[in-house]
């Protein structure tokens, strides 16, 4: 007999979207399973034997899948909004969507593939416009604003048909609108660009001795591997991009190693759960963009 959520990570499957398996119950791949994103798949053999073994949630690689997946979540007990988005009317992520599209002279654009999750939030599911590629947004940290996170390359979604138990109670992720993902509108597509890098003069870091010029970088390398390891769940990525970049300024400006930058910057990322693949190439692009930007320390 076959189980309900090997129906829908088959079904997924069907759609084009890449599937791998989460610990029964919860929202994290099975201890072991590593390289997340290069191991999702579409095809249906692979998917009936890895569920063949546990009846596994579901997760979705929104990169490889061409998706961009808005998370609109609601409040956790205590949780209010902040400043910019104490209105009245707004109490969770849908209430903050609407205001944006409100705000922005736009219609909500709800005509796509719709999920209700655990806690009563919404995943609204699209496609990117052809040759852009978007990252993971979390909150109003770079994002669409409050309790609304985004999953594009990266990243991940629990998929439809999954459930999922915590201490705040159970719940299982449905399907309310089957319609195929729509295109992300432009504007949001513009909103959720991350902007280019500023042309601007190399930075020279003026430092007097040998000693304190070692101190300067050893700051400088431990406050980024800091900000890898200290990243929220669903935040590595984009940490990890933000590190490689900051660092990647310090390669190209000749006061760092790049082998000696993407070792320390690859062991952080694992030390998080990210695979080698992923890891590799967001350092990579993280460090290219920095190379943009040259930061040279004086001695």
């Amino acid at each position: 007999m076959t189980s309900s959520s090997l129906r829908y990570a088959l079904a997924a499957a069907a759609r084009g979207w890449h599937a791998f398996p989460l610990i029964p119950g919860g929202k994290v791949p099975p201890r072991g399973f590593t390289r997340w994103e290069e191991r999702a798949t579409t095809d249906p053999d692979t998917i009936r034997t890895w569920w063949a073994r546990q009846p596994y949630n579901i997760g979705i690689a929104t990169g490889p899948s061409r998706l961009v997946v808005v998370d609109l979540d609601t409040p956790k007990d205590g949780q209010n909004p902040p400043p910019q988005w104490d209105r009245p009317g707004i109490t969770e992520g849908a209430d903050v969507f609407a205001a944006l599209c409100a705000d922005a002279g736009q219609p909500l654009p709800l005509e796509t593939f719709q999920v209700r999750t655990r806690r009563g939030g919404m995943h609204l599911y699209y496609t990117p416009p052809d040759g852009l590629t978007l990252t993971n947004t979390n909150g109003a940290k770079g994002g669409l604003g409050w309790l609304i996170d985004t999953r594009a390359n990266g990243g991940y979604v629990v998929g439809p048909g999954s459930t999922v138990t915590a201490t705040d109670g159970h719940g299982t992720y449905q399907v309310v609108n089957a319609a195929p993902p729509a295109l992300l509108p432009p504007w949001l597509a513009d909103l959720l660009t991350p902007a280019p890098l500023p042309e601007q003069r190399p930075v020279v870091v003026d430092l007097a001795s040998t000693e304190r010029h070692s101190a300067y970088l050893q700051a400088a390398i431990n406050g980024e591997l800091e900000r890898v390891t200290s990243s929220p769940e669903h935040g590595h990525n984009v940490a990890l991009y933000r590190a490689s970049v900051a660092l990647g300024q310090l390669v190209a400006g000749g006061a760092l190693s790049e082998q000696e930058v993407s070792a320390l910057l690859l062991n952080a990322a694992q030390s998080v759960g990210q695979g080698y693949g992923e890891a590799s190439r967001t350092i990579g692009s993280g460090l290219r963009a920095g190379a943009r930007r040259p930061r040279t320390v004086a001695a």
